[in-house]
């Protein structure tokens, strides 16, 4: 059977990448761009898109924190959501959402990585970088390694 080789329309394309994930409207425009055969016309079917409901950004915001809370803290989630070119109201709600629970995220994620308190400042140190680098803030990090895990 031979191989037939077609090409995607742009609207195809679009489709194909939201069917795998949610995209924001930036996202979509910067993986798209260089299939643009003429001026316009991917901003055309991203705003075709996006007034029948499959472009999102609330929804891409929310598919984030789904995905990525479990995992990381609030620092490292607002640079996906602003890399993604999420609005700053958008990013502020997830910011909001997450706020209540990060300390909580923060003991979840040292718990599995190394379940017991530090007992040297070297340990404290690895521990530490190992909490900032998924994005946990400084006084989240002292609560977790400050002692008991009921403090809150």
């Amino acid at each position: 059977m031979p191989a037939v080789t077609r090409q995607l329309s742009l609207k195809g394309r679009a489709l194909r990448l939201l069917g795998q994930r949610e995209h924001s409207r930036a996202e979509l425009l910067r993986k798209l761009a260089p299939h643009e055969e003429e001026a316009g016309q991917l901003q055309r079917v991203l705003d075709e898109l996006q007034a029948k409901g499959f472009i999102r950004d609330e929804r891409v915001a929310e598919s984030v924190l789904h995905r990525r809370a479990a995992r990381l803290g609030a620092g490292r989630i607002r640079q996906e959501l602003q890399a993604k070119g999420l609005a700053a109201d958008i990013v502020a709600q997830a910011m909001d959402q997450l706020r209540g629970t990060e300390v909580e995220r923060a003991r979840e994620v040292w718990r599995r990585k190394f379940g017991e308190l530090p007992q040297d400042a070297a340990a404290r140190g690895k521990q530490s970088r190992f909490l900032a680098a998924r994005g946990f803030g400084g006084e989240t990090i002292r609560r977790v390694l400050g002692g008991s895990g009921d403090e809150d």
